[in-house]
């Protein structure tokens, strides 16, 4: 079968049905459009040339180009540490460092700073991006979550809030481009995350 788009042979496997093969076939596909031709290169056309499947496959199981950049996003997020240590500063403190290092010695702190700025005219990205944040919170929300089993947060802490109020101070490092944030000033934003600014005496 030729594919109108492409004008290749179109993997049979790609069709209605989203196939879990041919969905990682366009991920990789996408992902090595994007590591070679950068965000303004990102095309829905140049990554359907590249997997050999057709456009309206693409926008039927990701709905916008932000939607596939997130998806790929998220799959270059692989090296960000979610850490075990039975400390939640010191796992939120190892989450910041190695997101905030992903995003410095990668594109993927560029790619996500397009992102956010396309979210800002453009419904769909604002809707993928929103549905990314779900899962943000859901991974981030998981150290919260993990530390009130240990008893160390009080049991009325959500862990969602917790998770958006880490993710701002990310998000606003990254788009002021202040990511070399050294250990001692990372420890400092969490410890006030985690123990609070209040003074013990404070009623």
């Amino acid at each position: 079968m030729t594919d109108t788009t492409t004008g290749k042979d179109a993997r049979r496997s790609i069709g209605a049905r989203r196939n879990p093969d041919s969905a990682e076939a366009i991920r990789e596909a996408a992902e090595a459009v994007l590591l070679e031709h950068g965000y303004p290169g990102f095309t829905i056309e140049a990554v359907a040339r590249r997997a050999r499947a057709g456009k309206p496959t693409i926008y039927r199981w990701w709905p916008s180009k932000a939607a596939l950049l997130l998806d790929v996003y998220q799959r270059q997020k692989r090296d960000v540490v979610y850490a075990d240590t039975g400390s939640l500063e010191n796992d939120l403190f190892l989450f910041l460092k190695s997101l905030f290092r992903q995003w410095r010695e990668t594109p993927m702190g560029q790619i996500f700073r397009s992102i956010i700025s396309e979210a800002q005219s453009d419904p769909a990205a604002a809707r993928a991006l929103a549905e990314s944040g779900r899962d943000r919170r859901q991974h981030t929300g998981q150290l919260v979550e993990r530390a009130r089993a240990r008893g160390e947060v009080a049991d009325d802490v959500d862990p969602q809030v917790v998770a958006d109020l880490a993710a701002s101070y990310a998000w606003t490092h990254l788009l002021t481009d202040r990511l070399e944030e050294d250990d001692t000033e990372l420890r400092s934003a969490v410890r006030y995350l985690v123990r609070g600014i209040r003074t013990a005496g404070a009623g």
